[in-house]
């Protein structure tokens, strides 16, 4: 299992501090006992959760410029109309997938193309199902131009638990469909806008997978 390099200190901090708490526990009783072994199992377990948080599985990526792909892992929990006010500020068709903490947290490019506009915005940690989250919370928004000059604009959000967005688009750059584009830590929520017209191939509950998945076509 690849474990992407954004959890290399947190894992690093993890594993020191589990360490510490075994070696004050021995310390501290130093004869064996069931509640070691307790202990020990506790701490293991809660290591694995952590090392799962940050597993970057390999993935073959079938470009398609025709082609939306979702750029999380996660569940779709929206599907509308809605009126793109940051940048498009236009009515768009509005999918959002809420990544929990189990889920892969690496994002990717929905489509490939130049990027026109990327901003980082701070602000609240509401759960990432509030309806306000994808204005209020922390966030970051990244748009990208295809080469049919349809333009796709993406949002990574902070929820209660993810306390950290990191953002690697850089406007002007061209950018690969499936790519990575950033990762959530502990989970969240991403937004994608697209222009009404487009065929959506997700209904709301399904699962996705990123930089797998068609979440809708361009017509």
């Amino acid at each position: 299992m690849k474990i992407h390099r954004e959890g290399y200190t947190s894992l690093f901090f993890t594993l020191l501090v589990l360490v510490g708490l075994v070696v004050i526990i021995n310390i501290l009783w130093p004869y064996q006992s069931i509640g070691h072994y307790i202990a020990y199992g506790v701490f293991g377990v809660f290591f694995l959760m952590i090392l799962q948080f940050f597993r970057s599985p390999k993935r073959f990526i079938l470009e398609n410029p025709n082609h939306v792909l979702s750029p999380a892992d996660g569940k779709v929990v929206v599907i509308e109309k809605t009126r793109e006010q940051e940048f498009l500020d236009k009515e768009c068709l509005q999918i959002s997938i809420f990544m929990s903490p189990v889920n892969v947290h690496v994002n990717r490019y929905p489509v490939s193309g130049v990027i026109k506009y990327c901003k980082y915005h701070p602000g609240k940690y509401l759960v990432a199902w509030h309806p306000k989250s994808s204005s209020h919370n922390e966030r970051t928004t990244v748009v990208v131009e295809t080469p049919a000059k349809q333009q796709v604009l993406f949002r990574q959000i902070a929820g209660a638990v993810a306390r950290r967005i990191v953002c690697y688009s850089k406007e002007g750059e061209f950018v690969n469909q499936g790519h990575e584009m950033g990762f959530i830590k502990f989970g969240s929520r991403v937004d994608v806008f697209l222009p009404v017209d487009s065929s959506v191939k997700v209904v709301p509950g399904q699962a996705v997978k990123g930089g797998k998945t068609i979440l809708a076509t361009f017509e």
